[in-house]
């Protein structure tokens, strides 16, 4: 049977039998792309498996890579952050000041030292009642129906059964212990001493020393708050007239109180009213204090004791502030208690 031709512009080659056809020019058949590039190419027909056989992490990576550049172009289209000058800075801090009330300075000094504060109390035993006072004493107490008629003599606020307070100062503590020092007159002749913290709780405090020439007494709290700190104590020696202060203490048992100056004088000397006593080295300052004042800090605008404020000065028989006050040095309270104050 005779074979079909394939290609229909063959011919035959003269003399060749009908089993073999070959193009008419001689050359050889074209071959289709594929087959043809894969003969010219051994590698492209490697390269073709391999991502057949990988073609999902191609995939991955191929969205990997546009969605970096997707990200990329996001962020390259964000508007970048202008670096800031010094005319930036200065109109920032100016519209701060401007609309923004800061704390002062001596109400940051006198915040470091508030937690050191402590008011003292001294207490007497109550003289007996006489004549038409005790009279007057049981007839309130029937109508109140409370108490003796001694109780009618304590005075201040929470006094001990018969007793009165006798004194009102300030102290401050100097070791976390509980050891505060205070003036000596504030718990001189006292029989009974308390100290309120500055949490509100409150203790009974034992005399530890007293230091006349210095009117400086040392106590101890029996009980103290958890975390008690102590005040941080400076010299003196760096003080110029002219520097502000802070007074921090309780007035007439008011407190605690803050009152700013600034020192008025150093090496000042002072003598007590009745005469028996001269006190050397003191601070001159004009920071407000008054009667329950004494015992108190002495504070810089650091927030450093340099001072305990100890006596004012009233040519008059009034006990009130007139614009001078005077504070024994740490550095001489420090000898005078046997403690290093720095």
């Amino acid at each position: 049977m005779r074979r079909q031709v394939l290609y229909s512009g063959s011919r035959r080659t003269p003399g060749a039998g009908s089993s073999a056809t070959r193009p008419a020019t001689g050359t050889p058949a074209p071959e289709s792309g594929h087959a043809a590039a894969t003969a010219r190419s051994p590698r492209f027909g490697r390269v073709r498996a391999l991502g057949t056989r990988h073609a999902g992490l191609l995939r991955f990576l191929a969205g990997a890579a546009c969605a970096a550049l997707i990200g990329g172009a996001y962020l390259w289209s964000q508007p970048r952050p202008r670096v800031l000058g010094q005319k930036d800075i200065d109109a920032a801090v100016l519209h701060t000041l401007e609309n923004k009330a800061l704390p002062s300075r001596a109400a940051k000094a006198a915040d470091i030292v508030r937690p050191s504060l402590v008011r003292v109390r001294g207490f007497g035993e109550a003289p007996p009642l006489k004549g038409k006072q005790k009279a007057k004493s049981k007839r309130q107490d029937r109508r109140s129906g409370k108490g003796k008629p001694g109780d009618s003599q304590a005075k201040g606020k929470d006094a001990p059964k018969d007793m009165e307070e006798l004194s009102v100062g300030s102290g401050v503590v100097i070791v976390d212990n509980g050891v505060i020092l205070t003036n000596l007159h504030v718990v001189a002749g006292a029989k009974r001493v308390t100290v309120t913290f500055y949490d509100g709780s409150e203790s009974d405090a034992d005399l530890v020393s007293i230091h006349p020439e210095n009117d400086l007494a040392v106590i101890k709290a029996q009980k103290i708050p958890d975390d008690l700190p102590a005040a941080t104590l400076g010299s003196a020696g760096h003080l110029k007239p002219g520097d502000e202060v802070v007074a921090v203490g309780f007035p007439f048992g008011i407190g605690p109180s803050v009152s700013s100056g600034v020192v008025s004088g150093l090496n000042r000397e002072f003598r007590s009213p009745e005469g028996d006593r001269v006190l050397t080295q003191l601070i001159q300052f004009d920071a407000a204090a008054n009667p329950g004042s004494s015992g108190g800090p002495l504070v810089t605008m650091q927030g450093d004791v340099v001072g305990i404020v100890t006596a004012i000065l009233n040519p008059t028989e009034s006990r009130t502030f007139i614009g001078i006050g005077f504070a024994v040095t740490i550095a001489a309270a420090g000898r005078a208690v046997g403690v290093h104050p720095f």
